[in-house]
């Protein structure tokens, strides 16, 4: 499948509020898709590799944006000139931390246990059947809200500084309910799919322990869970996921590392390095996303069921949270990323989400930790306390 060059430049100004469409800047280098832009037509995962070969690109130009974690739900992609410069995402760093900032989660990290629990009451009862819950992922939000608007080219400044993960942003749809413009904003630790030519990879993440600031105690924290049986079982059940969706469009594929941990500022993670060939170069790289996305690491096992209760547990809307962010450009080449520990920001106010693992053995209390490590590197770049995801544990009574 091609994106075809178009025979003469022609572009169609869209009233964007920020130049940057979107932006991406990491281990593989820095891409910006700056406007005048066209939004490509919005639609669901089904739709999409058909829309995207309609598109025609100028030798120049890329296309970029987010999916979001429903299938059925639209995509927003954007289609626009890259910038070769390769300028960083943001070089200020006035406006943080915040000033006059409140914080409301969504829900409690209590509630949010005594979710946890019921997903493995469902789990417990559905024990032995061929379609039982295996693993679900459950998310919880933070909404703050400052006493200014959100200075997104200094929160960029502060997450690229982790050179373990790819920090990004995406403009996303806006109307009457976002006057000022919104934005997708986040530092990434997983790849879920890079294409260069018929060479292809993906890296996907499952399991997690917080880092500690003493050496011991982090060295401990990151054996505890390289030796995790429950956490191995977790990581597992995804990478035989990529692999069994890839299988159709390779001639070969592996995992020639193995299972490895791999960290970040702020986390430690069992990673799995995933390699292989394309049977057809001119796969877009955003069509294999859609394949991949939503992988057991931000939805569950089965997939199907795993997000149809999603819906009723989670008392907020992932939207693009837990999709995919990326790029592509004529040629199919491109990379698309895990839309984890990111936020969405428009005007005065951030929504930050965050997720973890459930399968048999967990422990609610230890999850919704998990999730307060998470939200870390987002409210340590809002210049806020990293703790406060987690005030109200332990909790009193039963789970």
């Amino acid at each position: 499948m091609n994106i075809r060059l178009s025979e003469a430049p022609k572009k169609t100004a869209s009233p964007v509020p920020d130049p940057i469409l979107f932006g991406f800047e990491g281990p593989s280098g820095c891409i910006l898709g700056r406007g005048p832009a066209q939004r490509i037509a919005p639609g669901t995962a089904a739709t999409l590799a058909s829309r995207i070969a309609a598109v025609a690109l100028d030798p120049d130009e890329i296309i970029g944006g987010a999916l979001p974690f429903d299938r059925e739900a639209a995509d927003c992609l954007w289609q626009c000139r890259r910038d070769k410069a390769r300028a960083p995402l943001a070089s200020v760093q006035g406006g943080l931390p915040l000033a006059g900032w409140r914080l409301t989660a969504e829900p409690s990290a209590c509630d949010y246990a005594q979710a946890v629990s019921r997903a493995l009451g469902i789990m417990a009862d559905e024990a032995g059947r061929s379609d039982a819950l295996e693993k679900i992922v459950l998310a919880r939000t933070l909404l703050v809200e400052s006493a200014a608007p959100v200075p997104i080219e200094a929160l960029m400044a502060q997450l690229r500084a982790d050179r373990s993960v790819t920090a990004f942003r995406v403009a996303l749809p806006w109307g009457a309910d976002h006057p000022q413009g919104r934005a997708l904003c986040g530092a990434t630790p997983e790849l879920l799919v890079e294409k260069q030519g018929r060479r292809v990879l993906s890296h996907p993440l499952a399991g997690s322990a917080r880092r500690l600031a003493d050496p011991a105690a982090d060295r401990a924290a990151a054996a505890a869970l390289a030796q995790s049986a429950k956490d191995q079982r977790e990581h597992a059940l995804v990478v035989e996921s990529i692999l069994d969706i890839l299988a159709p469009y390779c001639r070969d594929l592996s995992c020639p590392e193995g299972t490895r941990l791999t960290s970040t500022r702020s986390m430690w993670h069992l990673g799995t390095r995933i390699e292989g060939r394309l049977k057809d170069g001119d796969t877009p790289s955003v069509v294999l996303a859609s394949a991949l996305h939503p992988t057991p690491a931000v939805c569950g096992v089965p997939t199907a069921r795993a997000a149809e209760l999603i819906k009723t547990i989670e008392p907020v809307a992932r939207d693009y949270y837990a999709g995919a962010v990326g790029w592509c450009d004529a040629k199919g080449d491109g990379a698309w990323h895990v839309a984890i520990r990111c936020a969405e920001v428009s005007g005065r106010r951030a929504r930050l989400y965050a997720g973890a693992g459930i399968v048999p053995g967990s422990d609610p209390m230890a999850e919704a930790a998990e999730t307060g490590a998470k939200f870390g590197a987002l409210l340590a770049a809002l210049g806020l306390p990293q703790d406060a995801a987690l005030q109200d544990l332990p909790c009193d009574g039963e789970t």
